[in-house]
């Protein structure tokens, strides 16, 4: 594979990292996906880019296609001595480079991004539908530590 470079999201990528987000067995049925976007996609897409404790990432090819995605978000907290976690989330990659390595190069980048950010501890969560999501997250060094719970409120 070509080279691959990791950066920051920016507005005219967010088509395509809602397509990829879309494109799925549980997105496809949370997702408004169409051309053009909705507004609320683009209004998600200011305000987290304005959020200095946000970042939207992509990876692209050479000749700019945006193949994978994830959203890290640093949690600064009181516990473990004013610690920051760092949370991450929405990691797709399309459909097309599935199997290739594009996510492991995306979650490590990821790890790497914490320790700069000097998190004590990288979280993420994946919906318990998603049983191959599990097997690699634990391949890169992810544990099972904690029963998640959550409240929707729609």
């Amino acid at each position: 594979m070509h080279k691959l470079n990791i950066r920051i999201a920016r507005k005219t990528d967010v088509f395509a990292i809602v397509a990829m987000i879309a494109n799925d067995n549980l997105g496809s049925l949370r997702e408004n996906f169409q051309n053009p976007l909705p507004p609320a996609y683009y209004d998600a897409f200011e305000n987290i880019s304005h959020d200095q404790n946000q970042e939207l990432m992509v990876m692209e090819t050479e000749d700019g296609m945006i193949i994978g995605t994830l959203q890290l978000s640093f949690i600064q907290y009181l516990t473990y001595q004013g610690g920051i976690r760092a949370q991450i989330e929405a990691v797709r990659v399309h459909e097309q480079y599935r199997g290739k390595g594009i996510g492991q190069k995306l979650l490590e980048w990821a790890i790497q991004r914490a320790k700069e950010k000097r998190a004590h501890v990288v979280q993420l969560t994946t919906d318990k539908k998603r049983g191959n999501a599990f097997k690699f997250y634990e391949k890169l060094g992810f544990a099972a530590s904690h029963e998640g719970m959550k409240l929707h409120l729609r």
